[in-house]
């Protein structure tokens, strides 16, 4: 088949062009089921992130990503679906009782790991993040024994600003952190947070 042919292709790119490195600081890189959570600053973050797994984790990790973008082309379709085999998130329900969580929860039931973003949205701010969607909390507590993975990007809205059409010359790096599980009598709020600032301790200029 062609797709791993052009997986290849995609992660070698997104590394050479990135210099990326992936820094596991608070866990392996070890095949179970886990629910990566990362800061949101590129169209890019995804595949960097997806191209910083070792292969073996790639295979059972799942993108989640807007269908609105990546039905919009022949060539997004293919890619998000028989590349990536991505998990595809209807943004704009037309059906208010669709439950907008199904798709990951039915990626989970089946085995696999995801890639979210819950910010929800691109964060174009310097530092910083956007309060997080609830998406995170809700997944945690459907699915108790999955590893909650917080995941800082380093860089790749720099390496790639917008307007620019060559990448500049900049490292990038993802770091892993400790996994996350829900606590017994934990509320919504605060897993969010804690989830929040896990994920900063991350971030360069607070490690």
């Amino acid at each position: 088949m062609l797709e791993p042919l052009v997986a290849t292709l995609i992660t070698s790119a997104a590394r050479t062009i990135t210099g990326a490195r992936s820094l596991w600081l608070g866990c392996g890189p070890q095949p179970v089921q886990r629910i990566y959570y990362a800061n949101h600053s590129s169209h890019g973050d995804f595949v960097l992130l997806w191209a910083s797994l070792p292969p073996a984790l790639r295979r059972m990790t799942r993108p989640v990503a807007g269908a609105d973008y990546w039905q919009a082309s022949p060539l997004r379709r293919y890619l998000i679906n028989r590349v990536f085999n991505g998990v595809l998130i209807d943004r704009e329900r037309k059906e208010p009782v669709d439950n907008p969580l199904q798709p990951m929860l039915d990626a989970l039931a089946d085995g696999d790991s995801l890639i979210i973003f819950p910010e929800g949205t691109r964060n174009l701010q310097e530092d910083g993040l956007l309060p997080f969607k609830s998406g995170l909390y809700h997944l945690a507590k459907s699915y108790p024994q999955a590893q909650v993975i917080p995941v800082w990007i380093a860089n790749l809205n720099r390496v790639m600003p917008k307007g620019r059409f060559l990448p500049l010359p900049l490292l990038c790096t993802t770091s892993f952190g400790t996994p996350l599980f829900l606590e017994d009598g934990e509320s919504k709020e605060q897993f969010l947070e804690r989830s929040r600032v896990a994920l900063l301790a991350l971030a360069p200029e607070h490690a």
